[in-house]
């Protein structure tokens, strides 16, 4: 008989695939953090804050909440997905994006997070949002990161000073932390993960399939 062993660990993890346009992401499942005493954690998914970046109408009756990661190649795919769907849907729909980088596999994910709120603070935040997506693979494996988003705020026409203090200030990382422990409160241990209402649903595996689950609910809501 083999030897047993008995592994205890403090995070959860597992991989789910994926399947969108024949490609396979990985998603992977981690563990919360305790929330410094200074953060004060979000609403959960259902309803829409002051400080959610949000596009479309936030008074709609259907509010779509995104959790994500600007390193995941998911989130990435996904990306081009909610793009079309604000385009079809328009002020029909609220698209909320909050922050949950995956600390313990994306090491440069925070970074991106904290850079888009920086960019945020200037209002270019869904400017970069969509300028670090579509970058990532230029700078998802690069040290330099800090460098490379102040590059991109330039590109975006900020002023560079006031993009690198506001990157480094406790503020914008308070926000961050304050999504990722909403997303915790909320249950999400993926990326990316959807809210419908508040409710959690499975990725659609197509623009389509998304389309369809927005029509049901606002059929629902009419």
């Amino acid at each position: 008989m083999g030897n047993k062993f008995t592994i205890r660990t403090a995070a959860f993890w597992g991989i789910s695939a994926l399947v969108l346009g024949g490609m396979v992401f990985g998603m992977v499942k981690i563990a919360s953090r305790n929330s410094p005493a200074n953060t004060k954690p979000l609403s959960l998914a259902g309803s829409v804050i002051e400080s959610d970046w949000i596009k479309g109408n936030k008074e709609s009756k259907v509010i779509i909440t995104e959790y994500s990661d600007f390193q995941c190649p998911a989130c990435a795919s996904y990306y081009e997905i909610v793009k079309q769907i604000h385009k079809e849907f328009g002020d029909k729909l609220a698209i909320v994006y909050r922050h949950f980088p995956l600390r313990q596999i994306h090491a440069n994910a925070e970074t991106a997070a904290l850079s888009a709120e920086a960019a945020g603070k200037q209002g270019k935040f869904w400017e970069m949002h969509d300028m670090i997506f579509e970058k990532q693979k230029k700078w998802e494996s690069e040290k330099n990161t800090k460098e490379i988003f102040t590059g991109y705020a330039e590109e975006l026409g900020l002023n560079p000073e006031q993009f690198k203090k506001d990157l480094n200030s406790k503020e914008v990382k308070e926000k961050v932390e304050a999504d990722y422990q909403s997303g915790v409160k909320a249950g999400v241990n993926h990326t990316p993960t959807f809210f419908l209402n508040g409710k959690e649903i499975q990725n659609p595996r197509s623009y389509e399939e998304f389309k369809n689950i927005i029509n049901e609910a606002e059929s629902k809501k009419t």
